[in-house]
């Protein structure tokens, strides 16, 4: 059964490898525009979309959404659908979606007045970590250490606000500490490149972020946390050091494979979290609390493909391991690829009927 693919492509992302995978195995599919003003007229000739779209681009979180909704409206299958992505980059939605379907996510605490913000605080135990909805790898995530900074930091919340986008310098100890050898040097000044024109680009696109607090609690005692990402029937665990004099874990770079340092615990509460929530590919960011209990402090759709593809191999949904590296990209085309031949299936001449 034939069926024809769509897909947007950009450097340094998912499609990469998805181009690579459908030459590879003949799969009919074109790169197509989605910034076109007719897209919508082009995907009518298409079964699905696949769009890795980006937090760091101002015009993905501006219109990715609606041209994959719109997309969806029309007929195509679609990756990232709206269950997977609707929640990407917005931390205050993952928090009323986790909270929704019981998910064990670390106690957080939403405020849009700044008065009721400030009258909490009152009570608050501390220290109390700071986020902003956007952002990855720890850049908008802060540690309140007492009331008075806190009261500062609401100030600016509910004033001028933050940037999302990361400093021009940001993490340049964590960047500094992963160079070993000349090849390093010559790999860090490449992505340099690349970091820079996204800071700017990002400087210029996307506003800053106020009219809200975000916190969550501190938990203590954690050297590392541990990352688990779900395709379908295959998740892929790892672990990220605590950086050197720092409490954070996300953007270390700092990552272990080794099996015995993940808990099984996380894998269950990440296969029963995205079946919960119908995601076509969601990674969560575990912590412990002090008493052991793992818990989420985040998730997105979408991460580094390399990380989870170094993951010596993968469990599925009955905890039963599969060993052999698998790229996330190429499982989320498999699945994408049978969902779209099995309503090809069950819903013969849908083309037909949606105009195409």
């Amino acid at each position: 059964m034939s069926v024809r693919i769509a897909i947007h492509n950009r450097p340094d992302s998912w499609s990469v490898n998805w181009l690579e995978y459908c030459r590879s195995h003949e799969i009919d599919h074109e790169v197509v525009n989605c910034y076109d003003c007719n897209i919508m007229t082009t995907l009518r000739r298409f079964d699905g979309l696949l769009w890795h779209f980006d937090h760091w681009l101002g015009e993905d979180l501006l219109m990715a959404r609606h041209v994959l909704m719109a997309a969806e409206h029309i007929g195509l299958a679609v990756f990232p659908n709206a269950a997977t992505c609707w929640h990407f980059d917005d931390k205050l939605a993952q928090k009323y979606l986790l909270e929704a379907v019981g998910a064990p996510l670390a106690p957080t605490y939403a405020f849009f007045r700044q008065e009721e913000a400030v009258e909490w605080l009152r009570g608050a135990a501390f220290p109390l970590v700071a986020k902003l909805r956007r952002g990855a790898g720890s850049y908008n995530v802060r540690l309140l250490r007492d009331f008075g900074q806190a009261v500062r930091y609401c100030k600016r919340a509910f004033g001028r606000g933050f940037s999302p986008v990361p400093g021009y310098l940001a993490d340049i100890g964590t960047k500094a500490r992963k160079v070993r050898t000349p090849g390093d040097v010559v790999a860090g000044i490449k992505r340099a490149g690349g970091f820079f024109r996204s800071v700017i680009h990002g400087r210029r696109t996307i506003p800053p972020e106020r009219g809200y607090v975000l916190f969550q609690d501190f938990l203590p005692g954690n050297t590392f946390d541990t990352r688990i990402a779900v395709v379908g029937n295959r998740a892929w665990g790892f672990t990220r050091n605590v950086r050197p004099g720092d409490w954070r874990a996300s953007g270390s770079g700092s990552i272990n494979y080794r099996l015995e340092r993940i808990d099984l615990e996380c894998v269950r509460i990440a296969f029963a979290t995205a079946a919960a929530l119908q995601t076509q590919s969601l990674c969560f960011d575990f912590v412990r609390s002090p008493t052991g209990q793992p818990l989420i402090v985040e998730m997105s759709y979408a991460y580094e493909g390399l990380a989870v593809y170094n993951c010596p191999g993968y469990w599925d949904r009955d905890l039963n391991w599969h060993e052999g590296h698998v790229w996330p990209e190429h499982a989320v085309l498999d699945d994408f690829l049978a969902h779209i031949s099995r309503r090809k299936e069950e819903q013969p001449g849908r083309a037909e009927v949606q105009g195409r």
